[in-house]
């Protein structure tokens, strides 16, 4: 059985419903906006859209656990080790966004098996109709009807890269070496979150780096790059979303990338 077979119907279910619930939010409704204990913000529809996903599977009868941004006590260090599968969810990446009406907001949803994502569904309703993107292992990488292909730049001096900030750290050499990293391609921007790396399984842009980040902010992303023809990986090099500074490119540049960060 393929696993788009044995998950697609589950992952499209939960994308339909956050799509709603998110967009009866946005712009408009009553957020119920809380910090959490690590400063970050929460909203309802944070917490109306993992109790769903939640809900689903546990209606679905898949033998799936579930660990999610608003209702796990901690993230997952590593890959789950009771030999189930596992749903890891992120409701509303992008929650300060969201807060403030900017459209760079998504439901994120990978699938893990045997230390492997092996599906990923990213949906961001307020970005464009139809702005989904998903990925199942060995079955390629989709926008809609399209299937999704890296670019073909081999060469930095060509590239455009988004990267994020390092947040509050005081890593002056992080720094300095996203900063010679950004200076030595053609382009580069500020974006952070998924939609940079979905714009590199896009072909849009060559590479995305993303400093600082939780399992539930990467769970799908590295599937639907690689899914795509790019590769995804920690700045170290290490194929995994455990650890943060996570870095996508068309891997052509892949090597070139992590030298200057590594």
């Amino acid at each position: 059985m393929s696993y788009k077979t044995k998950y697609g119907a589950l992952l499209d279910s939960i994308a339909n419903e956050a799509d709603s619930i998110a967009m009866s939010y946005f712009r408009g409704g009553a957020l119920g906006t809380e910090r959490k204990r690590d400063g970050t913000v929460v909203t309802q529809a944070d917490k109306r859209i993992e109790q769903m996903a939640i809900a689903r599977v546990k209606a679905s009868g898949l033998p799936i656990d579930v660990v999610g941004e608003e209702t796990s006590n901690e993230a997952p260090k590593g890959p789950a080790t009771n030999g189930r599968a596992r749903m890891i969810i992120d409701p509303i990446d992008g929650t300060e966004e969201f807060t403030r009406g900017i459209p760079t907001f998504g439901t994120l949803v990978g699938i893990e098996e045997d230390a492997e994502i092996v599906a990923g569904m990213v949906s961001a309703p307020a970005l464009e109709k139809g702005a989904r993107w998903w990925a199942y292992r060995s079955e390629g990488a989709w926008r809609g009807g399209q299937r999704l292909h890296v670019s073909q730049v081999k060469n930095l001096s060509e590239s455009m890269i988004f990267t994020t900030g390092t947040g509050p750290s005081k890593d002056t050499q992080a720094r300095e070496r996203m900063r010679r990293l950004a200076d030595s391609a053609r382009n580069s921007r500020s974006m952070g979150g998924f939609w940079q790396h979905m714009l590199v399984a896009e072909g849009a842009i060559e590479c995305a780096v993303d400093w600082i980040s939780k399992p539930w902010d990467l769970s799908p992303l590295g599937i639907i790059v690689e899914e795509a023809g790019g590769k995804s990986t920690t700045v170290d090099g290490e194929r995994t979303i455990y650890k943060g500074r996570f870095v996508s490119t068309n891997g052509l540049l892949h090597d070139t990338v992590l030298k200057f960060l590594g």
